[in-house]
């Protein structure tokens, strides 16, 4: 149909290549590509919380998607340091300009007859809004594992990370009952042992 070579997938492939939270000791190291995967699995399952227990009809697959794309600008800009990022508003501004450009970028590496089919899920501003807040609560509660992972082999590092996303995720929560309930059901067990896990499947299946 055409002889166009698209560099789209190759880019998304270099996601694995980019370091999360590149300026800190990590005891596990972590990338984006890994972190779009976890925040889509988490994204997916807040969306059936939300449709199942609280009157929700949210397109819980869309999310899952709208979540492997949430850090596409990445491939171009890498990861920013969440205080860097929000340093102060102008440096925001312009960092948000960056990263509208990158995603602009990436959606021109496919080819034109495709391009109408991933705007709304690459461009975040073109993202429907009730799913972006769905992504981005997943999103933080990736982070809040993350850093509860972390601590749990002392690592320090993590301490502020874990304190400035509490009162965020508690922010979410108050408006989002499916994100209390993510935090109450799922999220104590993830920093279980291999042999925990083993004996609360065990315990719930007798």
């Amino acid at each position: 149909m055409t002889a166009f070579k698209s560099t789209f997938l190759a880019w998304i492939v270099r996601m694995s290549l980019i370091r999360r939270w590149a300026l800190m000791h990590c005891f596990r190291h972590e990338n984006v590509s890994e972190h779009s995967h976890q925040t889509a699995v988490i994204a997916h399952m807040l969306c059936i919380i939300k449709n199942r227990l609280y009157g929700g009809s949210v397109d819980a697959n869309k999310a899952a998607v709208l979540a492997l794309y949430h850090e596409v600008s990445e491939t171009k800009l890498q990861d920013l340091n969440t205080k860097t990022k929000y340093l102060n508003p102008e440096f925001t501004r312009q960092y948000k300009k960056l990263e509208a450009m990158a995603e602009r970028e990436c959606l021109n590496t496919l080819p034109d007859e495709l391009q109408a089919d991933f705007e709304h899920l690459i461009i975040q501003d073109e993202v429907d809004p009730e799913l972006k807040k769905l992504v981005k609560a997943a999103d933080l509660l990736a982070a809040f594992i993350k850093a509860n992972d972390e601590l749990r082999f002392n690592n320090q590092e993590f301490a502020h990370v874990r304190e400035g996303l509490i009162p965020r995720l508690n922010e979410f929560a108050s408006q989002m009952p499916e994100v209390q309930y993510f935090m109450d059901t799922f999220v104590p067990s993830c920093w279980a042992t291999v042999d925990q896990l083993t004996g609360i499947d065990q315990k719930r299946q007798s």
